[in-house]
């Protein structure tokens, strides 16, 4: 007899996908942080744009931080989230309304058909809205804007509601872009727009900027408030380096009534400066804020231009040494239980980029030290890593063969910014009345539901009383029958117009 050819399936369970990623949380040793909540607000769909072959500014970065991230495993460190895309209104918060249309109608196609003077060469910026070589019009600019402003955004509304404690937006810190024009890459000042969602609930917010050019946007958002201090250390030379603002004696609005006096401090910086000395800068200067501001929320943006051999810096930070800010105020914020949101920038060596962004995610989740420097072998473009060597930490110190900052321009500093402190007249208090940004929405549902209601009781009324009883002439229906506010024009009233008094 043939032995039969046939069999049958043997039959292994398969893994689930819980026990899959079970497996790879095990395998990885990464785990949540104990006793805070770290968020990473990411939407893919910012990381397709492209603003062109010789821009230095690549969207590529983003893409190898995410593989970084997640080929060490650091998302399950973590609650993830696709934030939407910002509306034209939400942006419209911070930036003038024209500007917004402009950014929002643009294209490639019929830019200069609106603007024919942009025909012809620009330079680095325009009289159009800032535009030109710096910030030029490319396909899905304003989805761009949109998508990563919304995940700072976003971000901040999940340290408003508490449901993070540290927040991450590599995609975000774009802090040159001013309220009607785009400045140095940037668009639209997530930044800025963050920090006014902050300020609906958090009296005082300190905004700290490690990017190798000054954070000029916000600086000049919040230049006469009180409520928001700004710190900047930079790469300052006014006639060369951009924008060529932020010298150590730009402290604020100069009028002794003005709130917004001595609540900014600029660190201006020499090529070539170290890991050393920037850390003893940034923990000498943050730790006199923290303590003469006492910030209820902390900003944090990252731009990783600072570090050795980028394309457009100047400077000798290591990975670890730029690393050190975001240490220094995830210690600070997970001690006293304030709130951080921690954003990218700039940085245009796109290995180096992600390189620092990972690490600092790593601090971030309390991993720094789980995590190994050889990276991932089965991580996504790895080879894009290699001219450095397969490492998470190459040198980059020693890039600039000196440093220029002196131990008296240290000195310097740090007894300007002392000086200035003085006059700081301790933590600002003001009355807070959060009021969440969904709670229209709810209102304006209750107060249609009310009126509905209130209609009904009335109609009611009106028939156990009679057409011509006083109930039925001073009836609110009977009223807006005559002024001719029913049938079809109901939808024109604002919310306003039912209110029957405050709430909340």
């Amino acid at each position: 007899m043939a032995q039969d050819i046939v069999e049958e399936y043997n039959h292994r369970p398969t893994f689930t996908y819980s026990t899959k990623l079970e497996n790879e949380i095990r395998n990885g040793s990464i785990e949540k942080p104990k006793g805070y909540r770290v968020s990473w607000h990411h939407n893919p769909a910012v990381e397709k744009y492209h603003f062109g072959q010789l821009h230095p500014m690549k969207v590529w970065r983003l893409t190898l931080t995410k593989s970084l991230i997640m080929g060490y495993n650091m998302h399950h460190g973590m609650d993830l989230y696709s934030p939407p895309a910002l509306t034209k209104e939400e942006i419209a918060a911070f930036h003038k309304e024209d500007y917004v249309d402009f950014l929002s109608v643009a294209t490639p196609k019929n830019i200069v058909e609106m603007y024919p003077e942009l025909a012809q060469p620009t330079g680095y910026s325009s009289s159009v809205y800032g535009v030109g070589d710096d910030c030029p019009i490319f396909d899905g600019l304003f989805e761009y804007c949109a998508y990563y402003s919304g995940a700072s955004v976003d971000a901040a509304r999940k340290l408003i509601s508490q449901q993070s404690d540290v927040a991450l937006n590599w995609t975000g810190g774009l802090h040159h872009a001013k309220k009607g024009e785009a400045s140095g890459f940037c668009y639209i000042n997530d930044i800025v727009l963050a920090i006014l969602e902050l300020l609906y609930h958090h009296p005082r917010v300190l905004y700290i900027d490690i990017d190798v050019h000054h954070g000029d946007g916000v600086e000049q958002a919040f230049w006469s408030t009180d409520r928001v201090f700004c710190v900047s250390f930079h790469k300052y030379d006014r006639e060369v380096f951009f924008p060529g603002t932020g010298p150590l004696d730009s402290t604020g609005p100069s009028h002794p009534d003005n709130p917004g006096r001595n609540h900014t401090i600029n660190v201006p910086l020499n090529d070539g400066i170290t890991d050393t000395d920037y850390a003893f800068l940034f923990d000498t200067v943050i730790g006199a804020v923290n303590r003469t501001y006492d910030p209820s929320v902390i900003v944090l943006q990252c731009g990783a231009d600072s570090l050795g051999h980028d394309r457009l810096g100047c400077f000798n930070l290591n990975i670890k040494g730029h690393g050190h800010c975001v240490q220094f105020c995830t210690d600070y914020c997970t001690k006293y239980k304030k709130p951080l949101l921690v954003l990218g920038g700039g940085g245009y060596t796109p290995r180096n980029v992600a390189r620092a962004w990972a690490h600092e995610t790593s601090i971030a989740i309390g991993a720094a030290d789980k995590i190994e420097s050889i990276l991932p072998e089965d991580m996504p473009n790895r080879e894009a890593f290699r001219k450095e060597g397969m490492t998470l930490f190459p040198n980059l110190g020693g890039w600039k063969t000196q440093n220029l900052n002196t131990r008296a321009d240290i000195e310097k500093i740090i007894r300007s910014v002392s000086e200035q402190l003085r006059y700081v007249r301790g933590a600002p208090s003001v009355q807070m009345n959060w009021v969440p940004r969904e709670i229209d929405v709810w209102r304006e549902e209750a107060e249609k539901e009310h009126q509905a209601r209130r209609m009904e009781k009335e109609e009611r009324m009106e028939d156990r009383d009679g057409a011509g009883g006083v109930l039925a002439q001073k009836s609110r229906r009977r009223d807006m029958e005559r002024t001719g506010l029913m049938a079809g024009n109901l939808g024109n009233m604002k919310a306003g117009d039912f209110m029957t008094g405050p709430i909340g």
